[in-house]
């Protein structure tokens, strides 16, 4: 997730990356932008139906979506079960409460500091506490469900014990310091004192837990054996094509196979053979370069690199981590070349190299050490989705980059499927098999509908023959993703978010969350608007003007037999219901299903809902983040449409793009409002479909440091004011949601 929900400008900054200066073109049928003022277009916020409750009530989130399942199961119940989003819409609200129907129940789990081993006190919520790596991290984010039987191993059946595998993405950030973490808020200038960089380092990462239900109940187990963290400083094997390339070296692993930590995990994965898969999404934020670094590196083709994914010299990191000491655990994020070796191997000039990647980790086993998959490519992972699994074919697995005008990647294994492998009891070693091999694809999209993959390997003339990069060989494509889908002309897209695979019939969907550089009339750094993201206007959030497509979009592929192509369609458009329909609302949304910025996406295994969360800045005058609950059709279910725009020469454009039958109140429903400041984002479910667990990221974000000392200033005080825990300060937290009849969550 990177939109940061009404952050201040640093915090957003490093989370909204605009690297992309390729050339790489966009459609011809471009369009103008036209002017919509939301005090005209605003509707009303509606009311019946739903409970507000101030806490433990909330919504529920289908999920488990990236699960593959060799079979799946169908996309809707027979005649006689229970109807498909039969629950009242949840209305929008600005209250610091989460919202979810009449008939469901919602309970906090696991939130910010709590222990995950015996001996560890309870959270003060302070400031004042330690241990973070034997805690909850911050910021939950990507979840999936891991199921245990009565003798603690894995059952892929188990409904009523399992463990959360949680991705702890990030801090919540005023300038340097992140405030609510420390006692007086923390420094905020440099240097920045070793023990806060120590806390603030080890909430980043991964948590595993032990859950279980127990008279009706969920709760989570503190001591249990099974508990584990990965923190931005646990050692991590790098394999794939780029393990022990040059490009890896450091003064921590000469020899270019291992490196420290997984660091701004965000979207997650689920493999067939069941372990667990974490994106590392915005880490380039992290690290900072000396001023005169380029002229250090001799200009070498490390600055271009550098350059492309976010680091030009002279620039800062996001928390000063760099600031700590001397000792090499803070001094790796000073991505400078400040040794005299020719490879690297006395410094960490080449640390940055290390994040980006997919990771694997195995839930069951936390002596194993985890494995960055570096043959899925590095670049601002976000969830990485399994296609249909089908014994003798290959494994297919779709991923987003999320930065502006960044691209739709593929990855298709060499080795076909085996579904003993299924039941493997070397997890990791399965990996090997199926994700350190194989061809990774940028995606093409058409203006009439079409696309195409295109391969990124030296046997391709555009890599080959790119003169911006010279390309060595395959570790270096995967390293260099972004400079390689450049070089083949891959589309940009507007920030591709989370993906998921319909169930039912294998389509991939994409969130594209927002972008706010489209513009029918560019200037730097801004894309004309295509057929792919089609949508560049002029959206008010009170005074404060907001261009390009500021409340976001989905769009949806369907691939045939060949794995080079692939139809198209945008499956909705984000908008407030009372926007013109035929620029902005153009999925036609009512006030019960009207959203933006659309970010975590999961399809449910066991009901075939499909679950969209929000993590928005744009409509948050009107309504705090939420989560909606969506029954999906198919690629080509609906029409083609023609967005007429005009320039400011008076020129007119046309672009037509595919778009997906229009929702109905059966099809598309509001199912959960968060609390203030939040994104709602991580979704997991039991294979019954009867529980759902949902991650409810940074509430109360923007209090700013200012205000730390006055708990009545605080922007939220959840789930504190809820009853969850010590304290006031707002906290991230995990929440488990069931229906109160029993039932299949969202009928």
């Amino acid at each position: 997730m990177t939109q940061r929900v009404d952050a201040p400008e640093q915090a957003i900054d490093f989370n909204n990356e605009n690297a992309n200066t390729s050339a790489n073109p966009t459609f011809e049928s471009v369009l103008g932008a036209r002017l919509s003022r939301r005090g005209l277009l605003r509707g009303s916020v509606g009311s019946a139906g739903t409970a507000m409750l101030a806490g433990f009530g909330v919504s529920a989130c289908g999920g488990g979506s990236d699960d593959p399942a060799v079979t799946p199961p169908p996309v809707t119940p027979p005649p006689t079960g229970p109807k498909l989003l039969g629950f009242g819409a949840v209305p929008k609200s600005l209250a610091d409460v989460l919202a979810v129907p009449a008939g469901y129940t919602a309970s906090v789990i696991f939130a910010l500091g709590d222990p995950i081993a015996a001996g560890v006190a309870a959270y003060k919520n302070d400031g004042t506490d330690g241990d973070f790596d034997k805690r909850a991290g911050d910021h939950h984010d990507g979840m999936e469900w891991f199921g245990l039987g009565a003798d603690s191993k894995r059952n892929d059946n188990a409904t009523e014990r399992g463990l959360l595998a949680i991705n702890h993405e990030a801090t919540t950030d005023e300038k340097l310091s992140s405030y609510f973490l420390h006692a007086n808020g923390g420094t905020t200038t440099l240097p920045r004192p070793a023990a806060e960089i120590d806390k603030e380092t080890a909430i980043h990462g991964i948590a595993v837990i032990e859950v279980a239900k127990s008279g009706g109940k969920w709760a989570y187990a503190q001591n249990s054996a099974l508990n584990f963290r990965l923190t931005s400083l646990s050692p991590i094997e790098i394999s794939g094509p780029a393990r022990g390339n040059s490009q890896l070296f450091t003064k921590f692993s000469p020899n270019g196979t291992t490196t420290r930590g997984t660091l701004n995990n965000c979207g997650t994965g689920k493999t067939p053979w069941g372990t667990f898969l974490t994106g590392e999404e915005n880490w380039f934020g992290y690290f900072t370069r000396g001023a005169a670094d380029d002229a250090a590196r001799s200009n070498d083709k490390s600055v271009t690199s550098l350059k492309r994914y976010g680091r030009t010299q002279g620039a800062a990191s996001r928390h000063g981590w760099e600031s700590g000491g001397a000792d090499d655990k803070y001094q790796r994020w000073n991505n400078s070349k400040t040794g005299t070796s020719v490879d690297g191997t006395d410094d960490y000039r080449n640390e940055m190299n290390g994040m980006g990647y997919i990771v694997e980790i195995d839930a069951y086993d936390k002596t194993r050490m985890a494995k960055k998959r570096t043959g899925l490519g590095r670049f601002a992972h976000e969830s990485a989705a399994f296609g249909k699994v089908v014994a003798g074919q290959p494994l297919s697995i779709y991923m987003g980059d999320d930065s502006r005008g960044e691209y739709i990647y593929k990855f298709v294994s060499t080795a076909t499927w085996n579904a003993a492998d299924a039941n493997a009891n070397d997890r990791l070693a399965i990996g090997d098999k199926y994700l350190d091999s194989g061809k990774l694809y940028a995606a093409k999209f058409n203006a009439d509908g079409t696309g195409s993959w295109v391969e990124l390997s030296l046997t391709n003339t555009a890599i080959s023959g790119y003169t911006t990069y010279k390309f060595a060989d395959a570790a270096d494509i995967v390293i260099n993703t972004r400079l390689a889908a450049d070089a083949v002309g891959a589309t940009k897209m507007d920030r591709p978010e989370w993906n998921a695979v319909n169930p039912a019939n294998g389509e991939v969907y994409f969130t594209l969350t927002n972008n706010s550089a489209r513009s029918a009339n560019p200037g730097s750094g801004q894309y004309l608007p295509d057929a792919a993201n089609p949508r560049a206007y002029t959206d008010m959030k009170g005074t404060t003007k907001q261009d390009g497509n500021p409340n976001g979009h989905m769009v949806r592929l369907k691939e045939g037999t060949s794995v080079l192509a692939f139809t198209w369609d945008v499956y909705l458009f984000g908008a407030e219901a009372s926007a013109d329909k035929t620029l902005i609302n153009i999925s036609a949304l009512t006030d019960e299903q009207d959203f933006s910025s659309p970010d975590g996406l999961a399809f449910s295994k066991a009901t075939g809902i499909c679950w969209i969360q929000t993590d928005d800045g744009a409509y948050t005058d009107v309504s705090n983040c939420m989560m909606m609950a969506a029954v999906p059709g198919q690629v080509g279910d609906g029409s083609k449409k023609t967005l007429t725009y005009t320039k400011t020469d008076g020129s007119k454009f046309d672009v037509v793009t595919p778009v997906g039958k229009a929702a109905t109140a059966d099809t598309l429903k509001r199912f959960l409002v968060g609390p203030k400041g939040c994104e709602i984002t991580g979704l997991t479910e039991t294979p019954d479909g009867k529980t759902i667990f949902v991650n409810i990221q940074h509430p109360g974000e923007s209090t700013g440091m200012a205000n730390l000392g006055d708990p009545a200033k605080f922007q939220s005080q959840w789930p504190a004011n809820a009853g969850y825990g010590a304290g006031k300060r707002p906290r991230s937290a995990t929440i488990v949601i069931t229906k109160n009849d029993g039932g299949n969550i969202g009928t």
